[in-house]
Protein backbone atom coordinates (compact mmCIF):
# COMPACT_ATOMS: atom_id res chain seq x y z
CA UNK A 1 0.00 0.00 0.00
CA UNK A 2 1.23 3.61 -0.54
CA UNK A 3 2.38 5.85 2.60
CA UNK A 4 2.87 9.37 2.04
CA UNK A 5 4.66 12.09 3.89
CA UNK A 6 3.37 15.63 3.71
CA UNK A 7 4.61 18.52 5.60
CA UNK A 8 1.32 20.38 7.25
CA UNK A 9 0.77 23.81 7.73
CA UNK A 10 3.27 25.13 5.75
CA UNK A 11 3.48 25.78 1.95
CA UNK A 12 7.05 24.81 1.10
CA UNK A 13 8.71 21.56 1.61
CA UNK A 14 11.06 20.93 5.26
CA UNK A 15 8.86 23.21 6.77
CA UNK A 16 5.80 22.76 9.12
CA UNK A 17 4.75 19.56 11.20
CA UNK A 18 5.22 15.86 9.06
CA UNK A 19 2.68 13.93 9.13
CA UNK A 20 2.82 9.90 8.14
CA UNK A 21 -0.59 9.07 5.51
CA UNK A 22 -2.05 5.63 4.55
CA UNK A 23 -5.23 5.56 2.51
CA UNK A 24 -6.40 1.85 3.49
CA UNK A 25 -8.46 0.61 0.69
CA UNK A 26 -10.21 -1.99 3.58
CA UNK A 27 -13.34 -1.42 5.51
CA UNK A 28 -11.79 -1.79 8.43
CA UNK A 29 -8.35 -1.30 10.52
CA UNK A 30 -5.95 -3.43 10.77
CA UNK A 31 -5.06 -4.58 13.56
CA UNK A 32 -4.02 -2.29 16.80
CA UNK A 33 -0.02 -3.43 17.26
CA UNK A 34 0.13 -3.32 13.19
CA UNK A 35 -0.93 0.32 13.09
CA UNK A 36 1.37 1.11 16.17
CA UNK A 37 4.10 -0.78 14.46
CA UNK A 38 4.11 1.44 11.40
CA UNK A 39 4.03 4.74 13.13
CA UNK A 40 6.90 3.75 15.07
CA UNK A 41 8.59 3.19 11.90
CA UNK A 42 7.84 6.06 10.20
CA UNK A 43 8.72 7.57 13.91
CA UNK A 44 6.88 11.26 12.85
CA UNK A 45 4.97 12.95 15.70
CA UNK A 46 2.06 11.07 14.62
CA UNK A 47 1.02 8.58 11.21
CA UNK A 48 -2.55 8.71 10.22
CA UNK A 49 -4.64 6.26 9.21
CA UNK A 50 -8.11 6.45 6.89
CA UNK A 51 -10.40 3.76 5.49
CA UNK A 52 -13.24 4.86 3.52
CA UNK A 53 -17.67 4.48 4.69
CA UNK A 54 -20.61 3.36 3.49
CA UNK A 55 -22.30 6.18 1.41
CA UNK A 56 -24.73 6.00 4.55
CA UNK A 57 -22.56 6.26 7.68
CA UNK A 58 -22.45 9.92 9.21
CA UNK A 59 -18.78 10.80 7.88
CA UNK A 60 -16.73 9.76 4.93
CA UNK A 61 -13.53 8.06 5.86
CA UNK A 62 -12.57 6.89 9.71
CA UNK A 63 -9.12 8.29 10.57
CA UNK A 64 -6.94 7.79 13.79
CA UNK A 65 -3.50 9.06 14.42
CA UNK A 66 -0.81 7.52 16.27
CA UNK A 67 2.15 8.78 17.69
CA UNK A 68 5.89 6.46 17.89
CA UNK A 69 4.65 5.51 21.22
CA UNK A 70 0.29 5.88 21.09
CA UNK A 71 -3.28 6.43 19.77
CA UNK A 72 -3.74 9.61 19.48
CA UNK A 73 -7.07 10.89 20.63
CA UNK A 74 -6.84 14.35 18.31
CA UNK A 75 -4.56 15.57 15.83
CA UNK A 76 -4.79 18.70 13.68
CA UNK A 77 -1.64 18.12 11.38
CA UNK A 78 -1.99 14.61 10.22
CA UNK A 79 -5.44 15.54 9.70
CA UNK A 80 -4.68 18.33 7.09
CA UNK A 81 -2.32 16.16 5.97
CA UNK A 82 -4.86 13.24 5.00
CA UNK A 83 -6.71 15.71 3.45
CA UNK A 84 -4.55 17.10 1.41
CA UNK A 85 -3.50 13.55 0.12
CA UNK A 86 -7.44 13.28 -0.44
CA UNK A 87 -7.71 16.30 -2.57
CA UNK A 88 -4.42 16.12 -4.60
CA UNK A 89 -4.54 12.03 -5.67
CA UNK A 90 -8.53 13.11 -6.15
CA UNK A 91 -10.06 10.35 -4.04
CA UNK A 92 -12.21 12.99 -2.35
CA UNK A 93 -13.81 16.34 -3.28
CA UNK A 94 -15.67 19.75 -1.78
CA UNK A 95 -15.65 18.78 2.40
CA UNK A 96 -14.16 15.70 3.38
CA UNK A 97 -16.01 14.60 6.71
CA UNK A 98 -13.87 11.72 9.76
CA UNK A 99 -15.42 9.54 11.87
CA UNK A 100 -12.54 10.46 14.78
CA UNK A 101 -12.21 9.36 18.22
CA UNK A 102 -13.08 13.06 19.19
CA UNK A 103 -16.08 12.66 16.74
CA UNK A 104 -16.70 14.02 13.20
CA UNK A 105 -14.71 16.07 12.06
CA UNK A 106 -14.50 17.96 9.01
CA UNK A 107 -11.71 19.15 6.00
CA UNK A 108 -12.57 22.05 3.76
CA UNK A 109 -10.15 22.90 0.26
CA UNK A 110 -10.00 26.73 0.35
CA UNK A 111 -10.45 28.51 -2.78
CA UNK A 112 -6.68 29.67 -1.97
CA UNK A 113 -5.13 26.45 -1.71
CA UNK A 114 -5.28 25.82 1.69
CA UNK A 115 -7.32 23.58 3.40
CA UNK A 116 -9.60 24.24 6.81
CA UNK A 117 -10.18 21.64 9.70
CA UNK A 118 -13.58 22.09 11.73
CA UNK A 119 -12.17 21.30 15.77
CA UNK A 120 -13.92 21.19 18.79
CA UNK A 121 -12.99 23.93 20.79
CA UNK A 122 -11.21 23.13 23.89
CA UNK A 123 -12.41 24.04 27.34
CA UNK A 124 -9.97 25.78 29.39
CA UNK A 125 -9.98 25.61 33.20
CA UNK A 126 -7.57 28.01 35.31
CA UNK A 127 -4.28 27.01 37.48
CA UNK A 128 -3.37 28.91 40.56
CA UNK A 129 -0.32 29.95 39.79
CA UNK A 130 2.45 29.63 41.73
CA UNK A 131 0.74 26.68 43.82
CA UNK A 132 -0.17 24.27 40.86
CA UNK A 133 2.59 25.10 38.34
CA UNK A 134 5.61 24.77 40.69
CA UNK A 135 6.52 21.41 39.45
CA UNK A 136 5.89 22.54 35.18
CA UNK A 137 7.94 25.82 36.40
CA UNK A 138 10.49 24.00 37.63
CA UNK A 139 10.52 21.61 33.94
CA UNK A 140 10.56 24.42 32.01
CA UNK A 141 12.81 26.41 33.88
CA UNK A 142 10.60 29.79 32.72
CA UNK A 143 8.15 32.14 34.91
CA UNK A 144 4.91 31.46 34.94
CA UNK A 145 2.33 33.63 34.11
CA UNK A 146 -0.98 32.26 33.79
CA UNK A 147 -1.63 28.69 33.42
CA UNK A 148 -5.02 26.26 32.08
CA UNK A 149 -5.93 23.28 31.50
CA UNK A 150 -7.23 22.36 28.17
CA UNK A 151 -9.60 19.28 27.88
CA UNK A 152 -11.46 17.73 26.94
CA UNK A 153 -9.85 15.97 23.55
CA UNK A 154 -6.31 16.97 24.29
CA UNK A 155 -5.15 17.14 27.72
CA UNK A 156 -2.66 19.73 27.46
CA UNK A 157 -1.34 22.25 29.75
CA UNK A 158 -1.66 25.71 28.28
CA UNK A 159 1.38 27.91 29.51
CA UNK A 160 1.48 31.79 28.98
CA UNK A 161 5.32 32.98 29.78
CA UNK A 162 6.53 36.59 29.76
CA UNK A 163 7.23 37.53 25.92
CA UNK A 164 7.89 36.37 22.73
CA UNK A 165 11.48 35.77 23.24
CA UNK A 166 11.37 33.67 26.24
CA UNK A 167 9.32 31.17 24.18
CA UNK A 168 11.28 31.18 21.24
CA UNK A 169 14.72 30.55 23.78
CA UNK A 170 13.31 27.94 26.36
CA UNK A 171 15.31 24.77 26.69
CA UNK A 172 13.18 22.73 29.11
CA UNK A 173 13.76 19.54 31.05
CA UNK A 174 12.33 17.13 29.07
CA UNK A 175 12.51 14.19 31.51
CA UNK A 176 10.87 16.43 34.11
CA UNK A 177 8.25 16.98 31.22
CA UNK A 178 7.45 13.36 31.03
CA UNK A 179 7.11 13.11 34.63
CA UNK A 180 3.91 15.55 34.23
CA UNK A 181 0.68 13.60 33.54
CA UNK A 182 -0.57 15.38 30.43
CA UNK A 183 -0.25 15.23 26.92
CA UNK A 184 1.41 17.67 26.62
CA UNK A 185 2.71 20.93 27.33
CA UNK A 186 1.84 24.19 24.94
CA UNK A 187 3.94 27.15 26.32
CA UNK A 188 2.74 30.92 24.52
CA UNK A 189 3.13 34.45 24.69
CA UNK A 190 1.89 37.63 22.78
CA UNK A 191 3.86 38.56 19.32
CA UNK A 192 6.53 40.56 20.06
CA UNK A 193 5.88 42.37 16.56
CA UNK A 194 2.44 41.53 15.17
CA UNK A 195 3.27 43.54 11.63
CA UNK A 196 5.17 40.08 11.21
CA UNK A 197 2.14 38.27 10.47
CA UNK A 198 1.01 36.56 13.50
CA UNK A 199 -0.73 37.59 16.69
CA UNK A 200 1.07 34.86 18.94
CA UNK A 201 3.67 32.21 19.27
CA UNK A 202 3.59 28.87 20.93
CA UNK A 203 5.66 25.79 21.18
CA UNK A 204 4.51 22.58 22.08
CA UNK A 205 6.10 19.66 24.02
CA UNK A 206 4.80 16.23 24.29
CA UNK A 207 7.90 13.67 25.68
CA UNK A 208 5.04 11.57 27.69
CA UNK A 209 3.47 10.36 24.44
CA UNK A 210 7.14 10.49 22.47
CA UNK A 211 7.19 13.69 21.19
CA UNK A 212 9.70 15.59 22.63
CA UNK A 213 9.07 18.66 20.66
CA UNK A 214 5.94 18.73 18.26
CA UNK A 215 7.30 21.10 15.08
CA UNK A 216 3.60 22.83 14.46
CA UNK A 217 0.34 21.42 16.54
CA UNK A 218 -2.82 21.86 15.09
CA UNK A 219 -4.63 20.62 18.04
CA UNK A 220 -3.24 22.94 20.81
CA UNK A 221 -4.62 25.93 18.64
CA UNK A 222 -8.27 24.93 19.67
CA UNK A 223 -7.00 25.77 23.36
CA UNK A 224 -4.80 28.26 22.00
CA UNK A 225 -7.62 30.25 19.73
CA UNK A 226 -9.83 30.42 22.65
CA UNK A 227 -7.18 32.02 25.21
CA UNK A 228 -5.89 34.41 22.91
CA UNK A 229 -9.11 35.38 21.06
CA UNK A 230 -10.58 36.52 24.79
CA UNK A 231 -7.01 38.09 25.16
CA UNK A 232 -7.29 40.05 21.84
CA UNK A 233 -11.10 40.87 21.37
CA UNK A 234 -10.69 39.26 18.00
CA UNK A 235 -12.39 35.56 16.62
CA UNK A 236 -9.68 35.44 13.84
CA UNK A 237 -5.90 35.55 14.64
CA UNK A 238 -2.71 33.78 13.22
CA UNK A 239 -0.28 31.50 15.05
CA UNK A 240 3.05 30.91 14.70
CA UNK A 241 5.05 27.50 16.14
CA UNK A 242 8.00 28.84 16.98
CA UNK A 243 9.91 25.40 16.35
CA UNK A 244 12.64 24.75 14.78
CA UNK A 245 10.79 24.06 11.38
CA UNK A 246 8.04 26.82 12.30
CA UNK A 247 4.79 26.85 10.79
CA UNK A 248 1.52 29.32 10.76
CA UNK A 249 -1.82 28.26 12.00
CA UNK A 250 -5.02 30.46 10.99
CA UNK A 251 -7.69 30.66 13.59
CA UNK A 252 -11.15 31.62 13.85
CA UNK A 253 -13.52 30.61 16.65
CA UNK A 254 -16.61 29.68 16.33
CA UNK A 255 -18.14 29.00 19.75
CA UNK A 256 -17.57 25.44 20.55
CA UNK A 257 -15.56 24.77 17.37
CA UNK A 258 -12.21 26.01 15.91
CA UNK A 259 -11.56 26.34 12.78
CA UNK A 260 -7.78 25.61 11.87
CA UNK A 261 -6.21 26.91 8.31
CA UNK A 262 -2.92 25.92 6.75
CA UNK A 263 -1.31 24.33 3.90
CA UNK A 264 0.42 21.50 2.99
CA UNK A 265 2.93 19.87 0.85
CA UNK A 266 4.01 15.92 -0.17
CA UNK A 267 7.14 15.78 -0.16
CA UNK A 268 7.71 11.68 -0.04
CA UNK A 269 5.15 9.27 -1.77
CA UNK A 270 6.55 5.43 -1.41
CA UNK A 271 5.16 1.94 -0.85
CA UNK A 272 4.74 0.16 2.07
CA UNK A 273 5.75 -3.29 2.11
CA UNK A 274 4.95 -4.91 5.42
Amino acid sequence: MRIRIVDAFTERPFAGNPAGVVLLDTDAFPDDGWLQQVAAEVNLAETAFAHPLPEAAAADWALRWFTPATEAPMCGHATLATTHVLKTTGTATGTVRFATLSGVLSATADDDGTITLDFPTASLTELEVPRNTAEVAAALGAGIVSAHHAGPYIDDLLIELADEKTVRSLTPDLAALKRISHRGIIVTAAAEDPSRGYDFVSRMFAPAVGIDEDPVTGSAHTALAPYWSARFGRDELTGLQASARTGLVRTALRGDRTLLTGGAVTVIDGELLA
